[in-house]
């Protein structure tokens, strides 16, 4: 009788707790979406009403044509482009690079290994600021200033790719790479027939983290390139709508919510992915 008390107040407390932890991510979910909502309301409004007193989330009118006014105003088309071609090969190149690198750190056995990969970790703690500099006479340089491989490679060879990937390889059981060389597969098949398969989920999160990274990046294209027009990026395109003349509010929040929408949509193809691989690659607190 007291067993059976006992666990209907076990299984209460878990709904209690089940409907207050829901309840909670529900508010904070909530708090998130009201700047995005707002800025989506200020999008489409017209430039008269956007700071009205007393503040109102809608217009008078909705002005599906700010959207439009953002291409004729600038060459913002040309920016998005811009985002997408040095978002998408930055990417790839730090996807190939990370994981070769993460497999010769989990792998391969040589001298050395353990402190090459401490020192490589702190590069992590260097922050983008003080490399700028440093990095802008390199491209100089080299002739890479105003070029889009100056956007792409200073910061394809970064330590957080390799860390997140070497994580995900220590956990493939290593049986299944001896399996593939009792078979006759060498170092170079094992790693792209059995380790970058398993990895998807890895990849993935890797792949949509510095896909965001490039192309939210704004203090070193502003720096690197000079021809803004031709080859600025959307962060610096959003940065010309603020001018001597004033700010176009409006369309300030239209190419925002259009600056936006590529990586909400790219997070939401790949949510499945993000999940399992952010909960087996250590990012998940354990």
């Amino acid at each position: 009788m007291r067993d059976a008390t006992n666990g209907r107040a076990s299984h209460r407390s878990r709904i209690i707790r089940g409907v207050v932890s829901h309840v909670l991510l529900i508010l904070v979910a909530a708090g998130f979406m009201v700047p995005f909502g707002y800025m989506v309301a200020t999008s489409l409004k017209p430039a008269d009403e956007v700071f009205t007193t007393p503040p109102r989330l809608l217009g008078s009118q909705i002005r599906w044509q700010n959207y439009g006014d953002v291409l004729d105003f600038l060459p913002f088309g040309r920016f998005v482009l811009n985002g997408f071609l040095v978002a998408f090969c930055g990417t790839a190149v730090v996807v190939v690079a990370s994981s070769l690198s993460a497999y010769a750190f989990a792998r391969l056995r040589w001298r050395g290994r353990n402190t090459v990969f401490l020192g490589f970790l702190m590069t992590l703690m260097i922050p983008q600021e003080v490399l700028v500099v440093p990095m802008y006479i390199l491209m100089r340089w080299l002739g890479w200033v105003d070029s889009y491989q100056a956007l792409i490679l200073p910061w394809a060879f970064t330590a957080f790719g390799t860390f997140l990937l070497r994580q995900f390889f220590l956990t493939v059981p290593r049986e299944l790479e001896e399996a593939a060389w009792i078979d006759g597969a060498g170092v170079v098949r094992g790693f792209l027939l059995i380790m970058l398969p398993l990895a998807r989920p890895a990849l993935a999160v890797l792949a949509v983290f510095t896909f965001i990274s490039y192309w939210n990046s704004f203090l070193w294209p502003l720096i690197v390139i000079d021809n803004v027009e031709a080859k600025g990026t959307v962060p610096v395109g959003l940065n010309l709508f603020f001018g001597q003349q004033g700010s176009r509010w409006n369309l300030v929040m239209a190419a925002s919510v259009m600056s936006m929408a590529p990586t909400a949509l790219l997070v939401l193809l790949l949510q499945r992915h993000l999940v399992r691989g952010i909960a087996s690659t250590g990012l998940a607190g354990r």
